[in-house]
């Protein structure tokens, strides 16, 4: 038995050949850490982007952005997206932010970077593209972009804060709304440009009711000082109660002059006239007596009982005959006798009446 000694020697050969060719391909080089950096900030918003990944011969499993040390979310598809926006941030506040990879040879973090987010008074990083609209006004809108330190961009971007223009039409502006970029009119910038600050654009929407605009000098064009004078003479002038104001729906109506207490007592104590009636007797009932004193009223009932009495017994003598009178005393008196009175007529019987209605009177 022996050794076959060359076809060691190719053998050995070829492996060493192959740990080479690996170590060229999969030992030299490593994944590269992300570098990250602040593409443009706003008020609100800020956007960040970094150079594309170098992971070399290992396999990408992911890469998340953290803000301020807590996840603020895994970027999609991390080998074709470069940049990202973060949106409704604090206004004038720093954040920190960091990227960090990784792969199957490892995990690899970039460096962390402070970001300040603007003042509402800075107006540096308002990114403009303009869309439809004429060619003058496209010059003044330029002209005033210029003024207040804002930049236009010929394409919508990912950095791009604001699309003017005065017709929603094109590629350009199918764009910016898929993006939700606010598409406004062209009277924004010349509102921020007045204001000397970043105004809302509820009222510049191309649909927009123009009445909603802010119209006239903003505050941050008055001089500090002359704010601090106006605001030392309210102090100084002195306090007036506030004047009652009256409610739309409330009528106020002058006072109805008081008529004489006397009049009114007289008014209310005058009976109505009675109706025209033959009989007395209905008469007196509908006439009100005058209000008289616990004692005349209890004289009155006292008079009213006495002629009924009397009449009950009147018409008791009447049913029974009356005994006619012995003439024996009138004889001894010495007195003449006189005959006996007959029956009351109906006369005699109105005229007691009437009487009686006077003295009930």
């Amino acid at each position: 038995m022996g050794r076959n000694y060359e076809a060691e020697a190719d053998a050995a050969k070829a492996f060493h050949e192959l740990q080479s060719e690996i170590f060229r391909t999969f030992g030299q080089r490593t994944p590269t850490a992300p570098n990250l950096r602040c593409r443009n900030a706003t008020q609100t918003s800020v956007v960040l982007e970094w150079d594309p990944i170098d992971v070399a011969t290992a396999e990408l499993r992911s890469l998340t952005l953290y803000r301020n040390g807590s996840k603020a979310g895994t970027i999609p598809k991390p080998g074709e997206v470069h940049s990202t926006k973060l949106s409704g941030l604090a206004v004038d506040s720093e954040y920190t932010f960091h990227l960090v990879l990784k792969t199957s040879a490892g995990t690899f973090s970039s460096e962390k970077l402070n970001v300040q987010t603007h003042k509402m008074t800075d107006l540096s990083g308002i990114t403009i593209t303009p869309g439809h609209m004429p060619a003058a006004l496209r010059e003044s809108l330029q002209r005033s972009v210029e003024r207040i330190g804002a930049k236009i961009a010929d394409n919508v971007r990912i950095d791009t804060t604001h699309f003017v223009c005065t017709e929603g039409r094109g590629p350009a502006w199918e764009k910016a709304v898929e993006n939700n970029i606010p598409v406004v009119v062209p009277d924004w910038v010349i509102g921020c440009e007045r204001e000397g600050r970043i105004v809302g654009v509820r009222g510049y929407y191309l649909n927009a009711d123009p009445r909603l605009r802010n119209v006239g000098p903003g505050a941050s064009q008055q001089p500090p000082q002359q704010a601090q004078q106006q605001q030392q003479q309210q102090q100084q002038q002195p306090q007036q109660p506030p004047s009652p104001v009256a409610s739309p729906r409330t009528e106020v109506t002058p006072p109805t002059p008081e008529q004489p207490r006397q009049d009114r007592d007289e008014d209310a104590s005058a009976p109505p006239p009675p109706p025209p009636k033959d009989d007395l007797s209905e008469k007196s009932r509908t006439t009100t007596p005058e209000p008289k004193s616990q004692a005349e009223e209890q004289k009155v009932r006292t008079e009213d009982l006495k002629p009924q009495n009397e009449k009950v017994k009147g018409e008791e003598s009447e049913d029974e005959p009356e005994p006619e009178p012995s003439n024996e005393k009138s004889l001894e008196a010495g007195l003449p006798s006189r005959p006996k009175p007959g029956k009351a007529s109906v006369e005699d019987e109105e005229g007691d009446a009437n009487s009686f209605q006077e003295v009930d009177l």
